[in-house]
């Protein structure tokens, strides 16, 4: 090799570690750049920490999760474009959006249902001179709501006893008497429609014991919290089958939406922690549980040996019953979404982007609402998939940009860990995508527990738990609470315990509907005198 060949060699190889001493500059200058940014990222999120922290105080802002207003032409542009439907219909803005009809101002027409008394006003002039002196041409009718105070009864049993007057001079006396009536709660002092005015005002408009107290107090009768309790525990005993036959039913339904939430116990030196569960098996049952523990083991005790598919959080105390495959993990889109929200302040670009896809979601699945569970599949098929899809790529797009424990953060990972699970309802067009309806149902116990604070122990909240439950269930059947516990009270005493599951709210009305069942009501003295 010449002398000219070495120095070209030197000098290219001079070249390289030039261009490569440039690049090593240029991503060192880019590191630092990405640092600066992510201490700039950090920092926001500080400051969005201790937003945060004065909304949790109540000082700003409201809960709600709603989008902004002009978000809505976003999400339009997001489904015309996945969905290749051409150019998005406009948003109406606020100038352009028709007006909210005016509520009429007329009275409602009063509830036939309701007594009516009449009372009829005579002039004085009719009166001195009387009527006959006069010719009725009409009249002007008003009617006016008004409340009688209500009012104990005690109802006086007596059952006389008889014997015959001619009888055998070596016969054997015999003492005839009827029956004794049945009571829910044997030889006690209170009768149906009591012990059901006690359940649906304890547990339906959650009124706390002490303040029972005083409105029974009120209408004449002093009646110790001691004693409601004492009620409650032995009628609870008597609706155990019952509520039991629900949960054998409901376990049947091919899903469960289940929630849970805490709720104080009172102990001896300061309340300890127990909690309420909820499972759904819609338009059927609502079914509470109560535990001392928040693990495993309570959801074994609460679901038994169910199998199908959970709609629920994505709690860690759920995570064994997916092991074997029999329970299949629903994820909720809107426990997804509710993170996104979290991040609005603190990234609004990429928490309004996921924010987008996911109101089309949902957008989507209310217009198959209506549909068979066979073509809300094909729905979901062919539309919903393109965009859970897309925004799946998006997490993923997003993961590496942002930092692991800001909002924004814990939201894409969170949906990136339930993947599988946010797209079983693709699957199944009966499965919901959101578990909204057991958090509507367990917030009838956050409202309690805001009235009457903690339970006394743990036996006070599986009585809790098993009356709500029927409380629960009459609602979502629209079954009156006060006359079904009432009802329910005289019949469950004689019941066939193997059909004790016609009792059920779900079965209520073809049950009373029953000859035999309504003569039964009819006949039993309590209830008329309750109705009467």
């Amino acid at each position: 090799m010449d002398v000219a060949e070495l120095a070209a060699k030197v000098e290219d190889l001079a070249a390289r570690f030039e261009q490569a001493e440039r690049a090593r500059e240029q991503a060192q200058l880019e590191r630092e750049q990405a640092q600066r940014e992510r201490d700039e990222y950090r920092k926001l999120y500080q400051q969005m920490l201790e937003k945060c922290r004065k909304l949790e105080l109540g000082l700003l802002g409201q809960k709600a999760e709603r989008m902004p207003a002009d978000e809505g032409q976003l999400t339009l542009q997001v489904l015309s474009t996945l969905l290749g439907d051409g150019e998005p219909p406009p948003v109406a803005t606020d100038e352009a959006r028709p007006s909210k009809r005016r509520k009429p101002t007329g009275r409602k027409p009063l509830p036939e249902n309701l007594p009516r008394v009449e009372i009829e006003l005579i002039p004085e002039e009719v009166e001195r001179k009387g009527r006959d002196a006069f010719e009725r041409i009409g009249e002007e009718v008003r009617e006016t709501v008004e409340r009688r105070p209500s009012s104990m009864v005690v109802v006086r049993v007596i059952r006389p006893k008889f014997v015959e007057k001619k009888r055998r001079d070596d016969a054997k006396t015999v003492v005839h008497i009827a029956a004794p009536l049945d009571l829910p709660i044997e030889r006690g002092l209170a009768g149906p429609g009591l012990l059901a005015d006690t359940i649906v005002r304890r547990w339906q408009d959650h009124m706390p014991l002490h303040r029972l107290e005083k409105m029974y107090r009120r209408e004449g009768l002093d009646l110790a919290r001691s004693t409601m309790c004492e009620w409650h525990g032995r009628l609870a005993k008597l609706v155990v089958p019952l509520v039991d036959a629900m949960w054998t039913d409901a376990r049947r339904s091919p899903y469960l939406c289940v929630d849970a939430t805490g709720v104080l116990v009172q102990a001896k030196e300061r309340c300890r922690r127990g909690h309420f569960w909820v499972a759904v098996a819609p338009g059927r049952h609502v079914l509470y549980g109560y535990s001392a523990k928040h693990d495993g083991r309570a959801v074994d005790e609460f679901l038994g040996d169910y199998h199908g598919y959970l709609v629920a959080d994505a709690h860690s105390v759920y995570d064994h019953l997916y092991a074997d495959g029999t329970c299949i993990e629903v994820a909720c889109w809107a426990h997804a979404r509710r993170y996104f929200f979290k991040a609005l302040e603190s990234d609004p670009q990429r928490a309004r982007e996921a924010l987008s896809l996911i109101r089309g979601l949902f957008q989507l699945e209310r217009e198959s609402a209506k549909l068979t569970p066979k073509k809300r599949k094909r729905a979901r098929q062919e539309r919903s998939r393109l965009l859970v899809d897309h925004f799946l790529r998006w997490c993923d797009d997003n993961e590496l940009e942002v930092l692991g424990e800001s909002p924004i953060g814990k939201a894409i990972q969170y949906a990136r860990n339930q993947r599988e699970a946010l797209q079983q309802f693709l699957h199944d067009g009966r499965l919901p995508m959101h578990n909204n309806i057991s958090e509507l149902h367990l917030r009838r116990q956050a409202v309690g527990r805001k009235n009457w604070l903690f339970v006394g122990n743990d036996e006070a909240g599986g009585v809790n738990a098993a009356f709500v439950s029927l409380l629960a269930s009459a609602e979502m059947h629209g079954v009156e609470p006060f006359g079904y516990l009432r009802d329910l009270l005289i019949l469950l005493p004689g019941w066939t315990r193997s059909k004790v599951l016609e009792l059920a709210p779900l079965n209520w009305v073809a049950t009373v509907a029953q000859d035999d069942v309504a003569a039964r009501l009819e006949s039993n003295v309590f209830r008329d005198i309750n109705v009467g």
